[in-house]
């Protein structure tokens, strides 16, 4: 996953035409670290998107805007839009991220 620091950054990011995932995080938060544990063979699997990681902490005014209430939640992005959000109480397991996935290519 490809560190973002800046919310230029960010723009240029989700602005291309191939579909991304931003996964909103902070250092200090179990969950975060819970899902970077299991999150590996899930980005190989669905190689499709580019993923990015992103410091609510450091870049809080994105995380306000796309409105990420809580972390981590995984953001999915196309042409500047934001087409899918998982939010944090769904992204606690494998199966609840992959089920996401999933649902997404259909």
């Amino acid at each position: 996953m490809k560190p973002i620091t800046s919310t230029e950054q960010f723009n240029t990011v989700i602005g291309g035409t191939d579909p991304v995932i931003v996964k909103f995080q902070a250092g200090w938060c179990p969950d975060c670290t819970r899902m970077d544990m299991f999150i590996d063979p899930i980005v190989e699997e669905y190689n499709q998107y580019t993923w990015y990681d992103v410091n609510r902490d450091e870049l809080p005014e994105l995380a306000e805007k796309y409105e990420v209430m809580g972390i981590p939640s995984l953001l999915i992005f196309k042409n500047g839009e934001k087409t899918a959000h998982l939010h944090s109480a769904n992204a606690k397991s494998p199966e609840s991220v992959t089920d996401f996935l999933a649902s997404q290519e259909k």
